[in-house]
């Protein structure tokens, strides 16, 4: 495996980890910077408020998303693998 292999395969790796994540970090930052913004409008300074809504908009993003990440995943996985003999 030459170096520009690997470097391929990394790129590869760091592009789908990207993809797959970015969804669950989007929302997530989002509800998070909104209840920032009502934390300091209403001054409740409760640690917990943060927190319980950024869970539950995981899960739903997760319940949304999560078959097309694992789809995506896959299918990355299984041209990887497959593409192993080529490597030597």
């Amino acid at each position: 495996m030459g170096s520009d292999q690997a470097l391929q395969m990394l790129a590869d790796v760091l592009w789908n980890a990207l993809i797959i994540s970015g969804p669950l970090l989007a929302v997530t930052l989002a509800v998070g910077l909104l209840m920032s913004v009502m934390q300091v409008i209403t001054q409740i300074q409760e640690t917990s408020l943060t927190f319980i809504p950024k869970i539950i908009a995981a899960v739903l993003v997760l319940v949304v998303c999560g078959a097309w990440m694992l789809k995506r995943l896959v299918a990355f996985s299984v041209n990887l693998i497959g593409a192993i003999p080529g490597y030597f």
